[in-house]
Formats: structure tokens, sequence, C-alpha cells
């Protein structure tokens, strides 16, 4: 199983419409094969004392793959390329963590 989170900053203000888009590409993501889990999030505040701040314009992608094959082909998707085409002017950086059981 491969994990990912991937941190997509966002320009001030455009988090509403970045997450239609993203509502549009998460059926076809989670038709592909080997996609277990693909979920778009944002913070919540909680009183919990080593959290961060929540952060307005951030939105924090969970993903599960069966396999990194799985993971790579994703990547490939003609609705990937769609998807970059359409948010390209709300996106200002994106960071990827790919994580695997350690147990």
């Amino acid at each position: 199983m491969i994990h990912v989170v991937a941190t997509i900053t966002l320009k001030p203000g455009v988090r509403a419409a970045y997450l239609e888009v993203f509502r549009w590409l998460t059926p076809l993501v989670r038709a592909e094969v080997g996609c277990v889990e693909y979920q778009a999030t944002t913070d919540v505040e909680t009183t919990i004392a080593v959290q961060d701040p929540p952060r307005p314009d951030v939105v924090t992608v969970i993903e599960k793959w069966s396999t990194l094959d799985a993971l790579y082909a994703h990547g490939t998707m003609p609705h990937m390329n769609e998807y970059r085409a359409k948010v390209k002017d709300y996106v200002t950086g994106v960071k990827l963590q790919v994580t695997e059981p350690a147990t």
C-alpha cells in the first residue's frame, strides 16, 4: 500500500473555486485501477497544542494506492492533465510525501 499526502498551496481567496474543480476530478481518480482512497481535506481548528494553526489557502489531498506503479499511472491520466490546466491559475505550490506502512 502506498500513501500520499499532497499539500496544495493556493492563491488567497480561491479555495472554493479550486475545490469545485476537485469535486469534478475525484470520481475520475477513484475509478482508476489501484486507487484505494482519494480525498481533498481542509484544516480543522482544534485545541491540540502541537497542531499548527489552520491554513485557509491550503488543501491537503489524502491518497492511498495499491502499488507505486498505480500511483505513477495516475499522474499520466488524461483527466489529471485536464485538472492541472483547470487549476493552474489557483495553485502556487504543491508538495508530495509518498510513504508506505512501516509495520
